[in-house]
C-alpha cells in the first residue's frame, strides 16, 4: 500500500532515516480510504508551521513513512471524516496552530479549554475564546451522569471524566484532557538539542527512558550520528529496567483496584527493589537525562552491573510465586476476568499500542515490528493475548516482566566495552530531520525533529502512547459497572501528562 501511495512521489531529502513524501489533497484522501480499510495504521498526526504531518504504518512490509500536506489557506482535510482515531490529533493541531481541519466531525478544542492567553500559540492566527465545551448528549430512560474530576482522590494527574449510566451499567464515558498541558513543543523550539533533550526526559516522568530514547535516536538519525555500542546496549538496558518497574507496579496496583492489597504490596516492594536498582547502577531511580543525544551521560560500572542481576536474581525467585497468587485467586479473577474488553478490531482500527494492543491480538512491538539496535541483534519476544480483557492485560504485563528479566540477563553477558558518547556535529544550515519509534513500557514513542543552525531545534513533536489509549479506555468501560471504571483505567494506565503536551 505505502509503495502504491507513494512510490512515484519524491521523497524529501532533508528527512532520514524512515523517508517523508510531500502529497497533495488526493493523496491525502487516498491515505484516509487506507486507514478505514485497514491497510495502514496511524502511528501520528502532528501540525507544523505550514503543513500537517502523519506517520503511517504497514504490517505487510513492516515499513513506516511520513506523509505531509501543505496548509492551504489555512486549511487542510481531515483525515478524521476517514479514520476516527485521527480526532484528537486534529483537534489539537486546531488548537495549537489554529488551522480549520476542513470535515472534521468533531470540533470541539480538545487542549485548548480557553485559559491561554494567547490561541493557536504554535500558528500566527488567533481565533476567537473556544465557546463552551459541550458534553456528547446521550439519550434514553432513566439515564444519570457522573462527573469525575480533573481533581481525584489520591495523588495523581488530573482529567475529568464523564460518566453516562443506567443504574450502575456504564452507557457512555466521555473524558475531557488538557489539564496538564505544558506547551512541550512551544519550550522545544529553538533549544539546542542537549537542552531539548532535558525537555524530552520530562514528557511523562514514568517514561523518561523512553521518550529520551526515542528523541536521541530522532536527533542522530537526522544528523547522521552514531552512538558508541556500548552506549546502544545501555539504553536498552535502562528501558527494560523502565518496563519492568512499571509494570511491576501496574500489577499491583490493579489488584489493589480489585480490593487485593497483598499482591499491592507485594509488587511494591519489587518496585522499589528496582527502582533502587536503577540508582545504584545509574545514578537515577528514573535514569532521567541518562540517555543523551550521542549515546549516554553515565556507564554502567562493575557494581551497577552486579546490583542489576541481583535484581533479575531476585525476581526470578520472587515473582512466580506472586503470579500463581494472582491466578488462584478466585475473588481477584472474577473482578479482572472479562472486565473492560477491547475487541480486536477496535485494537487495530487504533493501532493500540503496547499492552492494550497485544493483549487484544494485535502483533506490535516496535522492538520486533520496527527493529531498531541492540534488539534487531537480541531480539526480546512479543508477549500477546487474545481476551482483551483486564486480565489478559495484566498477562502481558507478566510475560513482559519475565522476557526484561532474561533479556537483561543476556545483554549483561555480552554487553560491549568501550566509549560511551559520541561527539554531535552541527546540521547543515538547511536543516536535517528524521522520526524515530521506540518501545515504552505503556507502547511505541514516536518522535519528530526538525534540526537548523546550531544546532537549534525548528520543530519537535513527542507522541506519547496514551493518544491512542485514552480513546479505547471509554470504548473498554461500555456496558460495565462504575466500580469497575477504576480496575478498566489502572488496566490501561494512560499518562495523562505525556498526552497534554
Amino acid at each position: 500500500m505505502l509503495k502504491s501511495l507513494f512510490g512515484k512521489l519524491q521523497i524529501v531529502a532533508s528527512h532520514r532515516g524512515w523517508p517523508r513524501t510531500d502529497v497533495d489533497a488526493g493523496v491525502w484522501r487516498a491515505i484516509g480510504g487506507a486507514l478505514r480499510e485497514g491497510k495502514l495504521d496511524l502511528l501520528g498526526q502532528w501540525g507544523d508551521a505550514s503543513a500537517v504531518h502523519c506517520a503511517l504504518y504497514e504490517h505487510a512490509t513492516r515499513q513506516l513513512h511520513v506523509a505531509s500536506l501543505g496548509v492551504s489557506a489555512g486549511k487542510i482535510p481531515s483525515l478524521a471524516v476517514f479514520h476516527a482515531p485521527a480526532s484528537r490529533l486534529e483537534r489539537t493541531i486546531a488548537d495549537l496552530f489554529g488551522f480549520e481541519m476542513i470535515g472534521l466531525p468533531d470540533g470541539r478544542p480538545w487542549l485548548d479549554h480557553g485559559r491561554w492567553p494567547v490561541r493557536a500559540p504554535l500558528g500566527e492566527q488567533r481565533r476567537p475564546e473556544p465557546p463552551p465545551y459541550r458534553f456528547l448528549p446521550s439519550d434514553g430512560p432513566s439515564l444519570h451522569q457522573i462527573p469525575v474530576g480533573p481533581v481525584h482522590a489520591g495523588i495523581i494527574e488530573p482529567g475529568h471524566f464523564r460518566f453516562t449510566a443506567t443504574g450502575e451499567t456504564v452507557v457512555r464515558l466521555e473524558e475531557r484532557l488538557g489539564y496538564t498541558h505544558k506547551g512541550i513543543e512551544t519550550l522545544l523550539a529553538g533549544k539546542t538539542v542537549e537542552a531539548g533533550a532535558r525537555i524530552a526526559a520530562r514528557l511523562s516522568g514514568d517514561s523518561t527512558v523512553a521518550c529520551s530514547f526515542a528523541f536521541a535516536r530522532a536527533v542522530e538519525t537526522a544528523l547522521d550520528v552514531a552512538p558508541p555500542p556500548r552506549a546502544v546496549w545501555l539504553r536498552a538496558v535502562m528501558a527494560e529496567l523502565e518496563r519492568i518497574a512499571n509494570h511491576l507496579g501496574d500489577v499491583g496496583a490493579i489488584c489493589n483496584d480489585a480490593a487485593f492489597s497483598m499482591m499491592h504490596a507485594e509488587c511494591a516492594i519489587l518496585r522499589e527493589e528496582t527502582l533502587r536498582t536503577c540508582a545504584a547502577a545509574f545514578g537515577h531511580r528514573l535514569m532521567m537525562d541518562r540517555i543523551v543525544p550521542g549515546g549516554v551521560s553515565t556507564d554502567l560500572a562493575e557494581a551497577g552491573h552486579a546490583a542489576i542481576l541481583a535484581l533479575t536474581a531476585r525476581l526470578r525467585r520472587q515473582f512466580p510465586e506472586l503470579i500463581e497468587l494472582y491466578d488462584n485467586t478466585a475473588s481477584l479473577q472474577d473482578r479482572t476476568v472479562g472486565t473492560g474488553v477491547v475487541t480486536a478490531a477496535l485494537a487495530a482500527e487504533f493501532a493500540a499500542p503496547g499492552y492494550v494492543g497485544r493483549a487484544s491480538g494485535r502483533p506490535f512491538d516496535a522492538r520486533i515490528s520496527l527493529p531498531y539496535a541492540p534488539y534487531d541483534v537480541l531480539p526480546v519476544e512479543m508477549a500477546r493475548r487474545e481476551e482483551g480483557d483486564v486480565d489478559a492485560r495484566v498477562w502481558v504485563r507478566i510475560f513482559e516482566i519475565q522476557h526484561s528479566i532474561a533479556w537483561l540477563e543476556a545483554a549483561l553477558a555480552v554487553l560491549p566495552r568501550g566509549a560511551t558518547h559520541a561527539a554531535v556535529v552541527a546540521a547543515p544550515a538547511a536543516g536535517v530531520e528524521a522520526t524515530a519509534v521506540v518501545e515504552g513500557f505503556r507502547g511505541d514513542v514516536l518522535a519528530y525533529v526538525r534540526i537548523g543552525r546550531e544546532q537549534r531545534i525548528e520543530r519537535c513533536h513527542l507522541r506519547d502512547p496514551s493518544w491512542f489509549l485514552w480513546p479505547l479506555l471509554e470504548a473498554a468501560i461500555e456496558g460495565n459497572i462504575v466500580a469497575d471504571f477504576p480496575l478498566c483505567n489502572k488496566s490501561f494506565n494512560c499518562s495523562y501528562s505525556g498526552h497534554d503536551l
